[in-house]
């Protein structure tokens, strides 16, 4: 076993990243900050609010994007940053946020989610589902219709949108009319020494999963959580019923086996909206790689466009 495996030292080196991650955030320029975030996609102004929400495991911070469109009650989109469920990477979504806001016309909460390992699995996936259940019952006090509801999320936050739908399946809502997967993680039971990427660097390595799969969930018996890994065999429910599902993957990334299985097991379950595998890009391309955010982002703002255009 890899000494990061270890959840002492998976911990230590948990902590380490947030507070590097904290460090460059606090950058007046330059990649990983704030302020390069905020620079990104001009044209798309950042009209926000800071918002908390309660739940059973801590308060969620979110920040609150609003469409430019003045005199409409607008549908909501839920959004969950990536980072390993150890990093809390909000500020790097403000371009996807922004992005929707103005051309899927759509409020996007973006949660600041309880993170590993202060945090442990099973909370932050019931974290996210209880902010999405309280978006749904407080939209009308907030000035977005909670009937059209969506959610997403980029890498970890892909993830733990998929466990979201899933307990709306399983406790009867609330209603959600589309779930965005963008590149996510679905099966922390494989070891990702053995996933395979086409890249001949990958942008995710077996270290860094050492590190976040352990301070997520500590324990390797747990990691086959439908909640986890939705996309491993071991998981044989019936999906039947669970939310409209986009899945984009990335052809480089050593994620994308478990999102292609998760895409054709929504597929059979009759939910599968589309399965889109972005082409020679890896891992988090869309933080660099503005074309193809671009492009990608298009795509996720139509599809939320479809699905609350009749609800």
């Amino acid at each position: 076993m890899s000494l990061l495996a270890r959840p002492a030292v998976a911990a230590v080196a948990a902590r380490t990243m947030q507070r590097l991650t904290r460090l460059a955030d606090r950058r007046p320029s330059g990649p990983g900050s704030a302020a390069a975030s905020h620079a990104r996609f001009p044209e798309y102004p950042r009209n926000v609010d800071e918002l908390t929400i309660p739940t059973s495991t801590a308060p969620a911070r979110a920040t609150v994007y609003r469409p430019a469109a003045e005199g409409v009650t607008p549908p909501v989109h839920v959004n969950f940053h990536g980072g390993g469920y150890v990093v809390a990477l909000t500020e790097t979504d403000d371009p996807l946020c922004r992005f929707l806001a103005a051309e899927a016309g759509v409020v996007v909460v973006n949660v600041d989610y309880a993170v590993a390992p202060q945090h442990p699995f099973p909370a932050p996936p019931r974290q996210a589902y209880e902010v999405v259940r309280w978006v749904a019952e407080h939209g009308a006090e907030h000035g977005w219709d909670a009937s059209r509801l969506t959610v997403g999320g980029q890498s970890a936050g892909g993830g733990l949108a998929a466990a979201v739908a899933r307990q709306a399946l399983e406790e009867g809502g609330p209603p959600i009319a589309l779930q965005v997967l963008h590149y996510p993680p679905l099966d922390l039971v494989t070891n990702a020494r053995e996933k395979h990427s086409a890249a001949a660097k990958p942008v995710l390595r077996p270290w860094m999963a050492d590190v976040f799969d352990t301070s997520y969930v500590p324990d390797p018996a747990m990691r086959a959580d439908r909640l986890v890994s939705p996309a491993h065999p071991s998981d044989t429910a019936d999906l039947k019923g669970i939310a409209p599902a986009v899945v984009i993957t990335a052809e480089l990334d050593l994620l994308k086996g478990e999102g292609v299985r998760y895409a054709d097991r929504l597929r059979t379950a009759g939910a599968l909206v589309e399965h889109r595998d972005v082409p020679g890009v890896d891992h988090g391309y869309d933080s660099s790689d503005d074309q193809r955010a671009r492009e990608t982002y298009a795509l996720i703002a139509r599809h939320i466009r479809q699905a609350t255009a009749g609800a």
